[in-house]
């Protein structure tokens, strides 16, 4: 895929710390300096070590490493780190979830279950803070209409939903194909930022993430939510970590706006926004929920935040909403992370998954020889 250099780095690239992978005769670890990636062997053999490192970005700023060229053969910027993901933290994504699974999946009931269920929810429902006295009393309201789902407890209760997006290694980068199931009739990207954490549980840089998702699958029941979320190239991580610094940082994340575009051949334009600042819970809440006493991740973990934006724009037939068709193009924007693109294309057509953690090693040895 062509790429224009200017789109993939952030606005202000110039003063960022930008962390990857790149394909070079197998995954390199590299920096972006004046447009061109930098190898960084020589100071972590993989991002989970890089990332472990104290004052990171200090360290990448100043590591001396050989020039691969323009940013081309862009991999996930993720190696060895679980990739996990936040589901129901922004209320408008909640509304969908419990909308997907009343429709028990078909699309073409959305329509008038959206409705409903604003209607029930009244005005100022979204400002209620999951875990808080407003949120507990919504969901007996919700309850007593008969309007309960699994959804609320996760979007409206104290704990929050973490789940496995992707095995380590397996996500994909910047202009690779991303899959949906061709046996799935209704899916949707999910532009996300996702925090890349170190071994600790610290948040040391964040990237831009797809979370595709499956929402017949998910629809039709939550212990789908494997087959929904985890397969062949639909987890899509990138283009870079841009590391935390002193210009950089969590209330950037906080903050941060995302833009998302779906182009597809057939003509159709769907265009969204998803904002940081409407999210439910906090950041670091998630972080706090995925690392700690009960679970640890020792290579670390990229973590999807959740998306606002859940598209319900007509592409077909009137009432059925939005779906992926394979062609289609998938761009997420955030002027201080840059730009993900990927095309859509069926999981059984897309590259299948064989470059794992023995590969990674084997990769790594090779270069350093007997």
């Amino acid at each position: 895929m062509t790429f224009d250099l200017d789109d993939i780095l952030p606005d202000d690239a110039d003063a960022s710390v930008l962390v990857g992978r790149a394909w070079r005769d197998g995954p390199r670890i590299v920096a972006v300096r004046d447009g061109e990636l930098i190898e960084l062997g020589n100071l972590a053999p993989t991002m989970a070590d890089l990332l472990d490192m104290p004052d990171v970005a200090e360290r990448v700023r100043s590591a001396v490493g050989p020039s691969l060229g323009p940013p081309t053969g862009l991999l996930a910027p993720c190696d060895l780190q679980a990739v996990k993901a936040a589901g129901v933290t922004f209320a408008d994504s909640l509304l969908e979830r419990v909308i997907e699974e009343r429709a028990r999946g078909d699309a073409g009931h959305a329509a008038q279950l959206r409705t409903e269920l604003g209607g029930a929810l009244g005005d100022g429902w979204d400002q209620a803070r999951p875990g808080s006295p407003k949120a507990a009393r919504l969901k007996e309201i919700l309850a007593a209409k008969g309007l309960w789902s699994q959804y609320l407890e996760v979007g409206l209760g104290p704990h929050a939903e973490i789940f496995t997006k992707a095995q380590p290694m397996a996500a994909v980068g910047y202009g690779a194909d991303v899959g949906v199931r061709p046996d799935s009739a209704w899916n949707n990207p999910e532009p996300e930022v996702v925090l890349a954490c170190d071994s600790t549980g610290s948040a040391v840089g964040a990237a831009l993430g797809n979370d595709v998702n499956l929402r017949d699958f998910e629809g039709r029941s939550a212990l789908l939510l494997g087959k929904a979320k985890d397969n062949n190239a639909s987890c899509a991580i990138g283009p870079f970590i841009r590391l935390f610094d002193t210009g950089f940082g969590m209330d950037d994340v906080r903050s941060a706006e995302l833009e998302l575009t779906v182009t597809g051949e057939d003509g159709f334009r769907l265009a969204g926004t998803s904002s940081m600042s409407r999210i439910s819970r906090d950041p670091l809440d998630l972080v706090a929920q995925t690392f700690g006493a009960h679970h640890q991740y020792p290579d670390g973990a990229m973590l999807f935040l959740g998306t606002l934006f859940t598209p319900t724009q007509d592409r077909d037939a009137p009432g059925q909403g939005f779906t992926h068709k394979p062609g289609d193009l998938v761009r997420i924007r955030s002027p201080r992370l840059g730009t993900l693109l990927n095309r859509v294309v069926h999981t059984d057509a897309a590259p299948p998954w064989t470059f794992g953690v023995r590969a990674l090693y084997r990769s790594l040895a090779a270069r350093v020889g007997p």
